[in-house]
């Protein structure tokens, strides 16, 4: 799955969790900055890719997801597998 297929989908379950405007999802969004996520946020996200993508995610390596590029990036290197 091509990086640009992966930011489309997590657009779609960040815009779904946090009721953002679509035009706010950029790969450089902070997730807890700019979109205003809190840990609560954080953590169905976090299930919801999961999910989405049929992957693990460790807590150790959520902590890591600071951007929507940083989530995009690591679900489209773990799907690559």
């Amino acid at each position: 799955m091509s990086e640009a297929e992966v930011f489309e989908k997590v657009k779609e379950i960040i815009i779904d969790h946090l009721g953002v405007d679509e035009a706010d999802v950029k790969m450089e969004a902070s997730l807890v900055d700019d979109l205003k996520a809190d840990s609560l946020d954080t953590v169905e996200m976090i299930m919801s890719l999961e999910e989405e993508f049929q992957i693990d995610i460790e807590d150790s390596e959520a902590e890591s997801l600071k951007t929507v590029g940083d989530a995009v990036r690591f679900i489209a290197e773990r799907s690559g597998k």
